[in-house]
């Protein structure tokens, strides 16, 4: 019961932490994050395995991380409220050609990032030529370009 308890209390920290660390870290992973990401999974293996190595151990631990993974994703299909605590909202950063600098300073966005999801989606080369920009809850920055 050990293992269930510190697999559960170790996905929780994890998904706390990444929720934490922003959309935009998720989407575009650095050196740092990378070197980090490895760090993160020796020290969660020290965690959820403590002194016990054996396979079994391994194996509870296993299901229980995808228990824990599965029972979430039903929790989010049946509650807006949980999806969008769990995984965030859409942020709008730009509407009607006008960018909203408060929410691009908390989503950690800036212009260039902009630009580069307007020129690898549209072919657009500047902010006037986009009429609506989106940060998605996977990162990911949806562009609407302006209409002529």
């Amino acid at each position: 019961m050990d293992s269930v308890v510190r697999g559960v209390a170790v996905y929780v920290v994890l998904l706390i932490a990444t929720r934490l660390s922003g959309r935009r870290t998720m989407a575009q992973m650095t050196p740092f994050d990378f070197v980090l990401l490895l760090i993160i999974a020796e020290t969660t293996q020290q965690a959820l395995l403590g002194d016990d190595f054996s396979i079994t151990n391994a194996a509870i631990l296993i299901v229980t991380l995808f228990a824990t993974d599965v029972l979430l994703a039903w929790v989010k299909a049946r509650s807006d409220r949980a999806a969008s605590i769990l995984d965030g909202n859409p942020t709008v950063l730009i509407s009607r050609g006008r960018i909203d600098e408060e929410a691009m300073r908390r989503a950690r966005v800036g212009v260039g990032d902009l630009l580069e999801a307007a020129r690898a989606q549209h072919g657009l080369k500047t902010l006037d030529d986009i009429d609506a920009a989106v940060l998605e809850v996977s990162g990911g920055i949806s562009i609407i370009p302006r209409k002529e």
